[in-house]
């Protein structure tokens, strides 16, 4: 049996950015945001504070009637972030060529664009080979210059060369094919059903309240497998079993949606 994971009660801002972008057009007003931060232990105070944050940062916007709602900055985090729906509509069949990126022009000393880099190369599932050398299975469906400029607003610095390759000795072959823990990553998607269905059968029990912050609980814990999944191809990785995993979290994420509708009282 798996061990039961200790919840650990999340950050103000990210529990706000996650609820405001779980679904298009979701307003919420400060007293409804005070009772989800209560729901996990968050102070008013703090809860209060990091809303006027997230509206100065331009995250948030109010809009009519005190409400807040996702501004600019915010809707382009969140479709990143809500891009795992249609990540398997993206891919395309492995012909065995790579998507690299030469990191070499960006100056190690800036902490923060390096950072943002690594952020954005993980999130494309890019691994190192070597030096500022990064690659991933070509089984995309977009063109090398759209993820391009992908990678550049998820905060690939520009200096950053991105191209497509192909005819690798076989000893590189070998080693970039290498690079991912594929069965780690395969238990990861077999726990992640196991937890899913355990947490679907715990819920029959709860209240609203218990309900809904199970729910984020398990439910972020699942989306962050997703979004940072690298999305390899067959023969690398059991795509079958990966497919299997993010149709559960679809299935669970819309019966949690349903719940934290009735928990903010927000009309669909």
């Amino acid at each position: 049996m798996l061990p039961e994971k200790p919840a650990s009660k999340p950050v103000a801002r990210h529990l706000l950015m996650k609820l405001f972008g779980s679904r298009p057009g979701i307003k919420m007003d400060a007293a409804s945001a005070v009772r989800v931060g209560a729901l996990f232990g968050i102070s008013e105070n703090n809860i209060r504070v990091t809303l006027t944050r997230l509206q100065s940062a331009k995250l948030l916007k109010l809009v009519e009637r005190g409400y807040y709602q996702l501004g600019k900055d915010g809707e382009q985090f969140a479709g990143e972030i809500s891009s795992w729906h249609t990540a398997e509509s993206r891919l395309c069949e492995w012909r065995g060529d790579w998507l690299t990126v030469l990191t070499t022009a960006l100056a190690k000393s800036d902490r923060k664009a390096t950072r943002a880099q690594d952020r954005a190369l993980k999130l494309m599932g890019l691994k190192k080979l070597s030096a500022d050398f990064y690659v991933r299975p070509n089984n995309l469906n977009d063109t090398v210059g759209t993820t391009r400029e992908r990678l550049y607003r998820l905060g690939l610095d520009k200096s950053a060369v991105v191209f497509n390759a192909s005819d690798f000795a076989g000893a590189t072959e070998k080693k970039a094919a290498g690079l991912w823990q594929t069965k780690n990553l395969e238990a990861s998607y077999e726990e992640g059903l196991i937890e899913l269905a355990r947490s679907r059968k715990r819920i029959e029990g709860l209240s609203l309240d218990d309900a809904a912050k199970e729910y984020y609980i398990v439910g972020d814990n699942a989306l962050k497998r997703l979004v940072f999944d690298p999305l390899l191809p067959a023969p690398l990785v059991n795509v079958d079993l990966r497919r299997a995993f993010r149709a559960k979290v679809e299935e669970y994420d819309k019966a949690g949606a349903e719940v934290w509708y009735e928990f903010l009282n927000i009309k669909k």
